[in-house]
């Protein structure tokens, strides 16, 4: 569509659609806030009057619609609104940050300067800067939750208006308005925008899908409109008697949703069922509404039978987004399931507008919603945003999207955790100090590990040690990221420690082959043993996987200037200008199999052809041993769907930071606290993990086995040498059956 109106009939558009943000705006202004709005709407007119959009649009429009979604779709009030126009204004003009705090206040000062933050971030980067920019994104909402909002009402606009821009703009801004900002929306409780950004996200990255499906609602909406008529019909008559006043209608599933839907579950569209639900929308007070809400409940299935194992009562216990309904299904007219959806008014709002309406009726509510504490967990997985940004989004997302269950602790207090969270998950949940410390887990009174998956309505009591320290292993089965984000930086912590370690036993060591620890020859090592940091090399020094004869080997190589030289030119990493950067570089060079971590032989597939570091299984196949798959492989739905009994679980690892299982039998003349010292040798140890202990006397003398993971032989040798230290302690060996 082309854009021609003249001067005359482009300012009559802009005052027209600067009334209308005003006259259609959700909360009744003061005079002093019309004032305010007049203000900024004055500025950034002047500000971005030599602006044009792709469209050819005056670039006035932009901030005026963003206002508008801010105020009619979200829910803001005058701050937001002022805010969303002003939002452009310090990185388009010769305004500062400064100038809009003495203009409107620190508030707006501090909103404007977050958007500025955002729209600063760099574009048409690779991953990982994209990554960044994210994570500075997501790190705003420790300033201000309204600068998301409004991000996302700006994120909203520009997919409404993209249709002017080149194809490959519209495929990156879409993906990732489906990677971040329509999950944080979802989070947020932004419903309706959450999917309107989905379904514009689809329309560019899959046009004739969206289409097709479209095109397919297009056609059955009258159909739809029948059925949801007849439903009504029958359930009014008694709405009516029992003196409700109520609405109800259809809400059709999304364009995305059904995408979705088709792809996870294999089926057509046709075969997709529950493509619309119906809503009852009821006026009550805040007092009876619970109350009104299952007397309706009662109505609709005194007419239609109801699926038992679909019902979804978030009213007695509202999502954490807020959200509060009764959900249930039930076998409508024509023998269809038909999920019908109750709600007050109140509560209606609140889905539609999500944050932001909670927060208007937060006073009146008593019932604490579980918003204020996800924002308060956001903000603890946000104190510590080192390491890799990748890592950090990833983290982040897992729970945006991801269905809750909630979990009693002993007392009877409720806690709501992602799907398939587990007892460490829970740990976390309650403090990160009883995480670092859990050793297990009572669920419902029974003993279990603490990698146990959890279900909605568990009582779980957590059991800790003093002794017990984060593994590279409790990472496999986390999913909350305040766990992750903790356990990261505790093994960082625990790996700098043994870095400082190696870092002493390097030169001890070093002094005996006559060689003086410098920078040069950290560096020499580092390109030897082919890692990427200082770090690296000490931590691998410290943790014995780097031995006496393998530096006797550089020794001897370093003293052949010759050989050393193009040998090093041959070994020399690109990126030694970096070895003194204080983090660890993930080397994944060894591949394990099974619940075990057993190291088999293997093949890569030439189908996927995998490589370290990505997601991967193993298939055993007839002839040719086992053949490495990524998950993502196109043969591996196949396989897994015709050969499951045939697929064994994998992953790539960095065998420094693999912990192994191994058994001591240890023997010796009994004295009193020979236990304690035992278990004080092997928990300062280099942070090993002591499985069990049996220890058994017969007058006087005593034998034992320990059950306990080490990093490799040398460490296992360490330990068995610090054990025979132990007074009384005459024999520790390595066996291996309990």
């Amino acid at each position: 569509m082309t854009y021609n109106l003249s001067t005359e009939e482009e300012n009559k558009e802009i005052t027209k659609r600067y009334k209308d943000l005003l006259k259609g705006a959700y909360q009744t202004f003061t005079t002093t806030d019309k004032k305010e709005i007049r203000k900024a709407f004055d500025i950034a007119l002047e500000a971005h009057k030599n602006q044009r959009r792709k469209t050819g649009e005056p670039y006035i429009f932009h901030p005026i619609a963003v206002a508008k979604i801010v105020a009619y779709e979200i829910g803001l009030g005058a701050t937001s609104i002022i805010s969303a126009l002003l939002h452009d204004v310090v990185e388009d003009t010769d305004y500062t940050i400064e100038d809009i705090e003495q203009l409107f206040g620190e508030t707006v000062g501090r909103i404007v300067n977050g958007l500025t933050k955002i729209s600063h971030l760099k574009k048409d980067k690779d991953t990982s800067l994209q990554a960044e920019n994210f994570r500075k994104m997501l790190l705003t909402l420790n300033d201000d939750v309204r600068v998301i909002l409004i991000k996302i009402a700006d994120r909203l606009h520009n997919m409404k208006t993209m249709d002017a821009m080149p194809i490959h703009k519209q495929l990156k801004i879409s993906s990732e308005t489906l990677y971040i900002y329509a999950p944080l929306a979802h989070r947020l409780g932004l419903y309706n925008i959450k999917t309107e950004l989905e379904n514009l996200g689809l329309k560019y990255t899959e046009p004739d899908v969206y289409n097709d499906i479209k095109q397919k609602i297009t056609q059955s909406k009258e159909e739809q409109d029948k059925y949801i008529e007849s439903f009504s019909n029958i359930i009014k008559i008694s709405l009516d008697k029992e003196e409700f006043k109520y609405i109800i209608k259809g809400r059709r599933k999304s364009i995305y949703s059904i995408r979705k839907k088709m792809l996870t579950q294999g089926v057509t569209y046709d075969e997709v069922y529950d493509k619309f639900a119906i809503r009852v929308i009821y006026e009550s007070t805040l007092k009876d509404e619970k109350f009104d809400a299952w007397k309706i409940y009662s109505i609709v299935t005194d007419h239609f039978r109801p699926n038992p194992s679909r019902l979804r009562d978030w009213i007695s216990q509202p999502k954490s987004t807020g959200y509060e309904s009764l959900h249930i299904t039930v076998m409508g007219p024509k023998g269809k399931w038909v999920e019908v959806q109750i709600r007050s008014a109140r509560m209606d709002e609140i889905a539609e507008k999500g944050y932001a309406a909670h927060y208007k009726y937060k006073n009146q509510n008593e019932r604490e919603s579980g918003l204020d504490d996800w924002l308060n967990r956001i903000k603890d997985s946000l104190e510590n945003p080192s390491g890799n940004a990748i890592d950090f989004v990833e983290d982040f997302k897992l729970n945006l999207y991801a269905k809750e269950i909630f979990i009693f602790t002993p007392n009877g207090d409720l806690k709501a955790l992602p799907k398939n969270a587990t007892a460490l998950d829970f740990a976390f949940a309650i403090h990160s100090q009883v995480g670092m410390n859990c050793r297990g887990a009572k669920v419902n009174g029974k003993l279990k590990p603490i990698s146990q998956v959890l279900k909605s309505g568990d009582q779980v009591e957590i059991i800790t040690s003093k002794i017990q320290k984060p593994s590279f292993g409790w990472l496999d089965f986390v999913v909350t990221a305040r766990a992750r984000t903790r356990i990261k930086n505790a093994l960082k912590e625990d790996e700098k420690l043994i870095a400082q370690e190696g870092k002493e036993i390097l030169i001890r060591k070093l002094r005996h082959l006559k060689i003086k620890l410098s920078e040069k020859v950290v560096n020499d090592l580092v390109s030897y043993f082919k890692l990427n940091t200082s770090l690296d090399l000490f931590f691998r020094i410290g943790s014995g996987s780097i031995d006496n004869k393998q530096l006797k080997e550089f020794a001897a190589q370093k003293n052949n200037a010759i050989v050393n030289f193009f040998k090093n030119r041959i070994k020399r990493s690109p990126k030694l200008n970096q070895i003194d950067k204080d983090e660890v570089t993930e080397k994944f060079d060894s591949l394990v199999f099974g619940k075990d971590e057993e190291q088999l032989e293997y093949k890569k597939a030439p189908c996927c052809n995998p490589i370290p570091g990505d997601k991967v299984f193993g298939f055993i196949t007839i002839n040719d041993g086992i053949k490495v798959h990524k998950t993502d492989c196109p043969n591996a739905v196949s396989l897994r769907s015709n050969y499951a009994y045939r697929i064994i679980s994998a992953k790539w690892i960095d065998s420094t930071k693999q912990e192994f299982k191994a058994i001591l039998k240890i023997h010796g003349i009994d004295h009193v606290g020979m236990v304690n010292e035992i278990t004080q040798i092997i928990s300062h140890n280099m942070n090993v993990n002591i499985h069990s202990l049996n220890i058994s006397g017969d007058d006087g003398i005593f034998e034992g086995k320990i059950l306990l993971s080490v990093k490799n032989k040398a460490q296992l040798e360490k330990l068995s040498a610090s054990i025979k230290k132990i007074e009384g302690i005459n024999k520790v060996d390595r066996i291996y059956k309990l």
